[in-house]
């Protein structure tokens, strides 16, 4: 663990690979507090963030952007210290020259639940505001489950193992998010 004191810079750190051989998140990052970057195939920065639990915010960022997680770096801290992070992702984006689109124009994409809606379709999107509340639960719980199997197919492809559960009662929303 590092102390907040000796933070290595980003390109100091040895890349990571986000899926290991038997097809798991670098387990080493479980329970752990502090900033990490993540980086696609090309190794290219596409977004840096810090969490209480690395290894929860990768599998998350995982499921959200598959293209784009291949490898990451990361540092750990003793204690949460938010100011201290913040200033680090800060660093971590300016010793990069520019800011990774996770960070900047596609954000959202990165942090929030997926929503489902996109996947509607046609006739399901036209039929939705005539359905009844109920009707309308079981559409977007259909569309939701769609979109979850599309997620896992890709994190099947990548030969990823880890446990991967959804949070059922997000699906009635037409939202995936891990438990």
């Amino acid at each position: 663990m590092s102390s907040t004191s000796d933070l290595p810079s980003l390109g100091s750190l040895e890349f990571l690979p986000y899926i290991n051989d038997a097809g798991e998140l670098p387990e080493q990052l479980q329970n752990q507090i502090g900033i990490y970057a993540i980086f696609d195939e090309s190794q290219v920065l596409q977004f840096v963030g810090y969490s209480r639990d690395i290894y929860l915010s990768l599998k998350q960022h995982l499921v959200r952007q598959p293209e784009y997680c291949y490898w990451v770096k990361a540092t750990t801290i003793d204690k949460p210290d938010r100011t201290f992070l913040e200033s680090v992702e800060s660093a971590w984006i300016a010793e990069n020259d520019s800011t990774p689109t996770g960070n900047a124009e596609a954000k959202s994409a990165w942090l929030d639940p997926i929503s489902t809606n996109h996947a509607m379709t046609a006739a399901e999107s036209d039929s939705f505001e005539d359905l009844d509340g109920l009707a309308q639960i079981k559409l977007l719980k259909q569309v939701a489950r769609r979109v979850e199997e599309t997620i896992f197919t890709k994190l099947k492809q990548r030969g990823v193992t880890a446990e991967i559960r959804f949070n059922p009662k997000l699906k009635d929303r037409g939202l995936l998010d891990l438990k």
